[in-house]
C-alpha cells in the first residue's frame, strides 16, 4: 500500500470507493463481471459459493467500483484474477480497489484498455529483448512462426497468476509495485533464459507453446526465494530507458499495423 502509492490515495479520497458502489448501474459492466465470477479460483475455498464469507461478492464489488471509477477500462477479462488476489491477500475491498487503480491506472496502462495496446506493446517488447539476450531462442520462434502472443499473453495480463506458484507470485508482485513494470521483463527472460536449451528443442508450433508452459512448473519456479535472486541476475542489465525506448518503436509498428 506504501510504495505503491495506493495508501496515499486511499487517504485523499475517504469515502471514495463506497460512493462509487452506490452509484449509477451500468448492466453491461455487471454483466461483463458476472459472467467471470464462477470463473475465478473455482479450486481455492474462500471463493466458493458454499464458504462464509464468499468472496466472490467482495470480488464483485471491487470490480465493479473500479469500472466505475475508470470507464475506460470498464472491465476486462485478466482483471478478475488480479483482484481475486488482490482481496485474498488484503481481505479489504477498499484496500484491494486502490491497489488495483494503481496496478492498472498507473504501473501497466493501456493494459487492460479495450485495444489492450500496453499488453500487446510489451509482449513485442519482450520479443526484442529475447532476439538481443537470446538470439538462438528467437531464431527458433521465427523459424516455427511462432507469434509471442501465443507463448506470453497470459503472463503478462494475469502477471503471472495461475501461471507461476503463489509464492512466487506474491514476491514478483512485491516488485511489481516497488519497482515498477520492468520486473514483468525479468521474470520472463529469466524462465525463458534458464530453460534455453529445453525450448529449442521444440520441433513445432504446438511444441513450443507447451514448452513455454513446461517452464513454469518444476523446482526451479517453487524455490521462491532463489528464483528472485535470479530474476535480478540471469537477465544481465535491463533498463528502463532501453524499455521505453522498445515500447515507442514497437508501440510504433503497431499502430501502423492497424
Amino acid at each position: 500500500m506504501g510504495v505503491s502509492g495506493a495508501q496515499a490515495r486511499m487517504d485523499q479520497n475517504p469515502g471514495y470507493y463506497h460512493r462509487l458502489l452506490q452509484g449509477e448501474c451500468s448492466g453491461r459492466l455487471e454483466e461483463a463481471i458476472r459472467t467471470d465470477m464462477n470463473r475465478t479460483f473455482p479450486d481455492n475455498v474462500k471463493f466458493r459459493k458454499s464458504a462464509d464469507p464468499c468472496l466472490q461478492k467482495t470480488l464483485y464489488n471491487v470490480l465493479v467500483a473500479y469500472g466505475r471509477h475508470n470507464q475506460g477500462v470498464g472491465y476486462c477479462q485478466g482483471m478478475n484474477f488480479i483482484a481475486g488476489y488482490l482481496v485474498l491477500i488484503t481481505k479489504s475491498e477498499e484496500k484491494s480497489f486502490w491497489l488495483l487503480d494503481a496496478l492498472v491506472g498507473r504501473i501497466l496502462p493501456d493494459y487492460y484498455s479495450p485495444a489492450m495496446l500496453g499488453l500487446k506493446t510489451d509482449q513485442e517488447v519482450l520479443g526484442e529483448l529475447v532476439r538481443t539476450k537470446l538470439p538462438a531462442v528467437a531464431a527458433l520462434m521465427d523459424r516455427h512462426g511462432v507469434l509471442w502472443t501465443l507463448v506470453v499473453s497470459r503472463w503478462f495480463i494475469c502477471l503471472f497468476v495461475d501461471v507461476l506458484p503463489v509464492e512466487t507470485v506474491l514476491r514478483i508482485w512485491d516488485c511489481l509495485f516497488s519497482e515498477g513494470s520492468k520486473i514483468l521483463f525479468r521474470v520472463a527472460l529469466t524462465l525463458i533464459k534458464h530453460h534455453q536449451a529445453f525450448i529449442l528443442e521444440a520441433s513445432s508450433v504446438a511444441d513450443t507453446c507447451e514448452r513455454f508452459k513446461e517452464i513454469t512448473r518444476g523446482s526451479f519456479v517453487t524455490e521462491c526465494h532463489t528464483f528472485m535472486q535470479k530474476i535480478f541476475s540471469e537477465p544481465g542489465s535491463l533498463s528502463m530507458a532501453t524499455i521505453t525506448k522498445l515500447r515507442e518503436s514497437c508501440r510504433a509498428r503497431l499502430l501502423a499495423q492497424g
